[in-house]
């Protein structure tokens, strides 16, 4: 795991979680990993950092296992929970209906690997093609960021009455000219029609009320089955992306020693920020936190090595392992 700083507050956070999946200890064991990129200050990503897991084993328990419809009813549950926090706190702290969270969730158990994402992070699948040996890329999860075409397009589906749903403002396509991704959790401003006026900030109030929700919670949930040359995969928040492609990061993992290899990709997209405005890497770390925003985001990795011995069998019992990121707790 690595987590690097660009805005005045590290609004990042992030999980690793590996041991009994269920919070009762009847059920399987396996692998949690959660990124969670906030926006809007740290109040929605800290949530989620700790709600969602446990959410998740207590849906997971009463289903005896894991699926699809549990991973979606522990989101649905997160984002009603933060709403209720949003609800009791705004009129002290009328912020926080601003402060939202992209989501990226993580499941590996009984060979199954599940991903679920809200927002604009993204999970890369290392794997070694058997006849070549090289290391392919494979994209596990979608975008939610109306600079892509095609989610502009399904936004614009799901609003047909409302011509502004998606603005083009300095240059960057924005949901109602506010912010880019269109799936979060928290924004309740843009969930919750109870929020959009006073005491909330005029600049996050819109000039229409409106009746359903404009972004959604709702995760794009894809299962696969791990097949032994699935070598590693790669979660992260878009400060990673926007600097490295798939491949290349797929390739620095394939060719590195395994310690400190998530360092190693937030060093090489640093690399890549400062490249782009012809400086060097150690001019760049000396700007500070808040005005090195304007060079690069916040960035979150973590990278997962798969162990097929282990993977295949989710009733071997192993030390629970629990490790946070973000706020106080950095890599």
């Amino acid at each position: 795991m690595a987590v690097i700083q660009a805005n005045s507050s590290l609004e990042d956070r992030s999980q690793l979680e590996s041991g009994p999946l269920t919070s009762d200890y009847l059920g399987p064991q396996g692998t949690f990993i959660g990124v969670y990129d906030g926006h809007g200050g740290t109040a929605a990503s800290q949530f989620v950092s700790d709600n969602l897991f446990c959410n998740f084993k207590n849906f997971a328990g009463e289903h005896q296992g894991i699926s699809e419809n549990v991973i979606q009813r522990a989101f649905s549950a997160t984002e009603e929970g933060f709403l209720s926090v949003v609800r009791k706190q705004w009129l002290s702290k009328p912020q926080i209906a601003s402060a939202g969270t992209c989501c990226l969730a993580g499941i590996i158990c009984n060979g199954m690997l599940y991903v679920a994402n809200a927002g604009d992070s993204r999970a890369v699948l290392g794997r070694v093609e058997r006849a070549t040996r090289e290391t392919t890329t494979i994209q596990l999860s979608a975008e939610h960021n109306v600079n892509i075409q095609t989610e502009r397009d399904e936004v614009r589906t799901k609003h047909p009455y409302d011509p502004q749903i998606v603005v083009m403002k300095h240059n960057v396509w924005r949901v109602k000219g506010i912010i880019q991704v269109s799936r979060s959790i928290g924004d309740a401003y843009l969930k919750k029609d109870e929020f959009n006026r006073e005491p909330l900030p005029n600049k996050f109030r819109l000039s229409e009320p409106f009746s359903k929700p404009i972004l959604s919670y709702e995760p794009a949930i894809s299962v696969h089955k791990l097949r032994p040359e699935d070598q590693f995969i790669i979660f992260a928040s878009d400060g990673l992306w926007e600097q490295l492609s798939n491949q290349e990061v797929v390739n620095i993992v394939s060719n590195s020693p395994r310690n400190g290899i998530a360092r190693r990709l937030v060093k090489a997209a640093l690399r890549v920020a400062a490249r782009k405005r012809e400086m060097r890497v150690s001019d760049l770390q000396k700007i500070e936190q808040g005005v090195r925003r304007h060079f690069h985001d916040d960035i979150t990795v973590i990278v997962v090595f798969l162990n097929h011995k282990l993977i295949d069998n989710s009733s071997l019992l192993a030390s629970p392992l629990s490790i946070k990121g973000g706020g106080s707790a950095s890599f």
